[in-house]
């Protein structure tokens, strides 16, 4: 993530419901929209979050393609994400997945691999791998099955 990307304390997330009851749209439309990656969001468990950004970049994107002229207004905030900071080994996107799941991570609290695992089944099924990339990430440290926050791993700054 480059510097001039907000960083995730400062993005808003909306639900498919939210963003749809936002544009006076179906929800199944901005599903499908989302199912089709017109408009980037992230699965978590069963549900999506969508970011500000990506709802102003396809309204935009929309209107381009209908020829009008673009005018890029501001949607409002509804929630705020966790904090979280950037991995250089992962697309942006899967490093948003990992630095909300690291932020459920309390720092100095020692979890065992079915507690690691807990936690991240409430974002993603596939609980082995998001735990390794954690690791490799070097967000999460594990020593014999003992996993850890990274003293060294700094969630993102505000601002």
């Amino acid at each position: 993530m480059n510097s001039t990307e907000p960083s995730i304390r400062e993005t808003d997330f909306f639900t498919t419901s939210e963003l749809a009851q936002k544009l006076k749209m179906n929800v199944q439309v901005i599903t499908r929209k989302v199912q089709a990656g017109e408009i980037q969001a992230y699965k978590i468990g069963k549900d999506w979050r969508i970011p500000e950004q990506s709802v102003l970049d396809w309204l935009e994107n929309q209107s381009n393609r209908n020829g009008k002229p673009s005018s890029r207004r501001s949607v409002s905030k509804r929630t705020t994400a966790k904090p979280a900071a950037p991995t250089s080994t992962h697309e942006p996107k899967r490093e948003f997945l990992l630095e909300y799941i690291l932020a459920q991570f309390e720092p100095d609290r020692e979890y065992t691999e079915k507690e690691v695992d807990r936690i991240i089944a409430r974002y993603q099924n596939d609980t082995d791998t998001i735990r390794r990339e954690l690791v490799t990430a070097r967000m999460l440290t594990d020593t014999g099955g003992r996993y850890r926050r990274l003293a060294g791993y700094r969630l993102a700054p505000d601002g």
